[in-house]
């Protein structure tokens, strides 16, 4: 487990035994309002945020993360927590579910807490953390984490708990000072998993430095690199969704016109791949002709006809009934093209 991170440049290889103080409690939680809760996450990197921070979130970006935590997140799309079509909805509903579930398949009696945790130690006091439940009575596990995977998130959890949830649990023991936690998950809602994750100093060690040079990024607003991702994509989209109409001359600056150089040769590169994919599918189609398929011995393909469907022919309706394009316009809002002039 503790090579879910490269060490990181500058990080200590001396691991600590000592052992570590109780969490702070920072804000109780029980009566607090969402947007408040939410609002005091703000204020440091909590335990879900772990693994964007290090870059190792499929689904959110360092950059998208950043925006979040300095007040710029106003522009991203938020998930409705009442939306029944959200897996937030469900990881909610069905949190008691699995922790119940987890004390009747282990035997383990487990209690909420309330409060947002702060690392004890003043130099990490922007490391935060919720914990689903605290596991009481049980000398080898002290924390529970609850979590539901539907038919799309099961196919993470095939080899065990999935990386950046690792790091969540240990940005839980890190801030907590425990030993080990359980990780419970409900695959499919009707399959339960229990994974032991145990107290790993190492990586714990690396995982603050690098939690660290994301939280500077905070301190000193500094925005983090884009990493490609779709979510940096949409981070970029959110902070700079219109364009002034100058133009800036970056012909001086060796380290942007080198990227630039770069992306250009990738396209070319892109291109000719495309070209080459399209020739070797249209050998094949031909080879295929009016079969349904074909069986290789790597492998197969399907080239099948779909089905014959009706849609609606917008553009005869509009110049029979051009009244009717007033009455149901929807405006569109333009996005800005990255275009090579």
């Amino acid at each position: 487990m503790s090579n879910i991170i490269p060490k990181a440049p500058g990080a200590t290889a001396t691991v600590k035994t000592a052992r570590p103080k109780a969490a702070l409690r920072l804000v109780k939680t029980e009566n607090l309002p969402r947007e408040e809760w939410l609002d005091v996450r703000k204020n440091g990197i909590g335990s879900s945020d772990a693994a964007a921070a290090v870059g190792l979130n499929p689904y959110k970006s360092q950059l998208q993360l950043w925006m979040e935590k300095t007040g710029r997140d106003k522009s991203l799309p938020v998930v409705d927590p009442n939306d029944e079509e959200s897996p937030m909805y469900w990881g909610t509903i069905l949190e008691p579910i699995v922790a119940a579930h987890y004390t009747r398949r282990t035997g383990n009696r487990v209690r909420r807490i309330n409060a947002v945790l702060q690392h004890p130690d003043p130099d990490k006091a922007w490391m935060l953390a919720n914990i689903d439940r605290e596991v009481v009575g049980a000398g080898d596990v002290q924390i529970l984490e609850c979590k539901t995977a539907g038919i799309n998130g099961a196919r993470l959890w095939k080899e065990g708990v999935p990386e950046y949830i690792q790091l969540q649990v240990h940005h839980q023991l890190a801030v907590t000072g425990k030993r080990c936690a359980d990780v419970a998950v409900l695959i499919g809602g009707q399959q339960l998993e229990v994974h032991r994750i145990e107290r790993d100093e190492a990586l714990i060690q690396n995982l603050i430095h690098l939690e660290r040079v994301f939280w500077h990024f905070v301190e000193t607003d500094t925005q983090p690199p884009a990493d490609g991702s779709e979510s940096a994509d949409l981070a970029l989209r959110c902070l700079y969704p219109n364009d002034n109409g100058s133009k800036i001359d970056f012909r001086e600056d060796r380290n942007l016109s080198a990227i630039f150089a770069d992306l250009v040769s990738v396209r070319e590169t892109l291109s000719a791949q495309e070209k080459l994919e399209a020739r070797l599918k249209q050998q094949l189609q031909q080879a295929i002709g009016n079969a349904s398929g074909a069986i290789f011995e790597t492998g197969e393909v399907s080239w099948k006809k779909a089905k014959d469907s009706t849609v609606l022919d917008v553009i005869k309706l509009l110049k029979d009934h051009p009244e009717l394009l007033q009455s149901y316009a929807l405006e569109r809002i333009g996005s800005r093209r990255f275009i090579f002039i």
